[in-house]
């Protein structure tokens, strides 16, 4: 859905990315956006000498108020990217003084104010807050921002703990600001990777801070990982949605000679699996592929021989199917002729619907109280 965004006197219309997904009563933006524009606005608290740092700005609904503006925009999600510059071109917004950063790319020096949305993931907030700390002084005036029901005790904590001085404002329209004053001394090692050892392998799994499943192994994965095509070697794979590539990881265990592109949005995800690839079959690199991309926009049609994919049901913090769709969809052109899609997901998502509408067929591989796996294959 395009919806009218009105803060800060302008009048923007914004669009979740990917345009086409089914669910069009999802906005681009909600009341912390607005909140958190209003606020900067009233308080005048930039100017066009400005430079100015945005995290997590889902579709770049803080982002669009400042193009005149030096702004460089940090995120995780390559989607957030898309849809922060589908809604500069929509609005007619010059975009020659904004620069996107990963999640992994080092931030910027000389900036006078950081707009910051707080994250849903706490290991992902510590590590940034704890790079923001380590690199400006407390010159830079730092506001964040969220639902106020996501703003606990707990939260500001971590605020306290690794910025320092730490506020909030009164809540309006259910959201609310912090303001933390980057006062602290101490200065942080940044711990959030974690890694742990595969089950019945020796491959260690590495993952950064966004990074689903970053602990342990998810139940679907698993699952999925019992129930893998038996004939991998020479042919060409794709772990779609891959994370930290355990599923990828797990192919190159057994087949060795496996062509494995890894894909994700997630720039930590992509990174992760590539380092655990380099540490743990360090021989098969040359045989790999990392992208960061949406879906399989990139991919050439006719291309592929078999599609791994465990689908997310969620954007950001909606419930949304329109991720699978997706997949599913691009699966279908990327295969070769007698390519197969295989996936696992959850009983009640209904995906053998899908893949016979878009297949022709469907395959029920493996099932289990929680999980199912299905196939299908191009004709």
């Amino acid at each position: 859905m395009i919806s009218p965004f009105i803060a800060n006197d302008k009048n923007l219309f914004l669009e979740r990315f990917p345009a086409s997904q089914v669910n069009r009563s999802l906005q681009a933006w909600d009341a912390s956006d607005e909140y958190l524009v209003n606020h900067v606005e009233q308080h005048q608290l930039i100017n066009d000498e400005s430079k100015l740092l945005i995290f997590n700005d889902d579709f770049g609904a803080l982002a669009v108020n400042y193009t005149q503006q030096h702004v460089f925009s940090v995120s995780d999600s390559y989607i957030s990217e898309l849809g922060l510059n589908n809604n500069i071109e929509q609005n007619y917004l010059p975009s020659e003084k904004l620069t996107q950063l990963s999640s992994i790319d080092p931030l910027p020096t000389g900036i006078d104010i950081i707009l910051y949305k707080i994250p849903k993931n706490k290991s992902l907030l510590a590590e940034q807050l704890i790079t923001i700390k380590n690199t400006y002084s407390e010159k830079v005036i730092f506001i964040a921002v969220d639902k106020a029901k996501n703003i606990q005790t707990a939260t500001l904590k971590l605020f306290e703990k690794y910025l320092g001085t730490t506020k909030t404002s009164l809540a309006v329209k259910k959201a609310r600001l912090v303001f933390s004053s980057l006062d602290n001394k101490q200065v942080f090692n940044n711990e959030q990777n974690k890694s742990w050892l595969l089950e019945n392998t020796n491959i260690t799994i590495m993952n950064k801070a966004n990074v689903f499943a970053r602990e342990k192994l998810d139940i679907g994965a698993r699952a999925f990982i019992d129930n893998l095509p038996e004939q991998l070697n020479d042919i060409s794979i794709v772990d779609l949605g891959c994370g930290n590539g355990v599923i990828g990881l797990s192919v190159l265990n057994k087949f060795p000679t496996a062509q494995v592109h890894f894909i994700d949005e997630s720039y930590m995800a992509v990174s992760s699996a590539k380092e655990n690839v380099e540490h743990n079959f360090p021989e098969s690199v040359k045989q790999c592929q990392f992208s960061v991309n949406d879906c399989l926009t990139d991919i050439e049609p006719a291309s592929i021989d078999l599609i791994l994919c465990n689908p997310p049901f969620h954007q950001q913090n909606a419930v949304t199917d329109h991720i699978a769709w997706q997949m599913f969809k691009d699966s279908h052109r990327a295969l070769k002729k007698g390519g197969e899609l295989r996936i696992v997901g959850n009983r009640q998502l209904g995906y053998h619907i899908k893949l016979q509408r878009l297949f022709g067929n469907e395959k029920l591989i493996a099932s289990n109280s929680k999980f199912v796996i299905h196939s299908a294959v191009k004709s």
